[in-house]
């Protein structure tokens, strides 16, 4: 049997040039986001993973390969047999009958390798958060940016630092920026909700610094003044420079200035002897 869903697109027609959002409450009150998108809806679920999987009862793959790392993982080729009960069950080994089996270690390799298919598995579960952190950015939920951009750059330090080939690696570069932009914007947001628009110039900068260092590491320090993302923040910071309180001296110099433009001679002096007992 199928269902035509022709009614729910014609009810939401999508809107090129912009981001087409909006959440649902299901009936068991739970919420969720759809995307209007061109050719249909995608629907995502606002926390865990946005297609609600839980590999092995884990959040996500992401969650799954740092305990695998973290607690154990296969050894490659040393030969060894680890002890088996006596119905010939292994506890101890890993558990390879989910969808990523653990990441190999050669012997006196430091650190677990993942295959090109893990990489894979772990860079497609990479973009539903990507698709999720753009449509809660529009909903203006900037805590879940903050949560799923994070998340994202855990899974760019993961493969870069245990992917075993080279390409697998370096495929995962590009990625980086758009992630430190995001996570930046959503940071300066929650800090403007808050009435501080100095720490939100703080994230900013942080966030600068962040891709400044990112374009260092992967040798294209020429690209980091024509990065998109870096003119996204700068342009940001430039839009947040008025909202900033000025300092108690530069304010008293202001008032200073208006009183001799206005002939307020004695405010004028008060002023001025308020500054000089001021410290540099």
């Amino acid at each position: 049997m199928t269902t035509d869903i022709s009614q729910l697109l014609d009810d939401w027609p999508y809107e090129p040039g912009k981001i087409n959002v909006r959440l649902v409450e299901r009936a068991d009150g739970e919420q969720r986001i759809q995307v209007r998108l061109d050719l249909g809806i995608l629907q995502l679920h606002l926390d865990g993973r946005p297609d609600g999987q839980q590999p092995e009862g884990f959040e996500s793959l992401l969650d799954l390969v740092e305990a695998q790392i973290e607690g154990g993982f296969e050894s490659a080729g040393d030969g060894s047999e680890s002890e088996a009960d006596e119905d010939g069950s292994d506890e101890s080994a890993p558990d390879q009958s989910g969808p990523l089996p653990p990441p190999r270690r050669s012997e006196g390799e430091p650190e677990a390798r993942l295959s090109g298919e893990q990489v894979s598995m772990l860079r497609d579960e990479a973009i539903q958060y990507y698709h999720r952190y753009l449509a809660l950015l529009a909903l203006e939920d900037f805590e879940r940016v903050v949560r799923d951009t994070t998340r994202n750059l855990r899974v760019l330090d993961v493969i870069e630092k245990c992917a075993a080939s080279d390409e697998d690696r370096l495929s995962v570069a590009p990625t980086r920026a758009h992630g430190t932009m995001m996570r930046a914007r959503a940071l300066a947001s929650l800090a403007l909700r808050d009435n501080e628009p100095k720490a939100a110039v703080a994230a900013i900068d942080e966030g600068i610094d962040a891709l400044r260092r990112h374009f260092e590491t992967i040798g294209h320090t020429d690209m980091f003044e024509r990065s998109t993302e870096v003119q996204v923040l700068q342009g940001m910071k430039q839009a947040l420079m008025p909202k900033l309180p000025v300092s108690q001296k530069a304010e008293l110099r202001k008032r200073l200035d208006d009183a001799v433009t206005q002939e307020n001679y004695r405010l004028a002096a008060i002023l001025r002897d308020e500054l000089n007992s001021m410290p540099d």
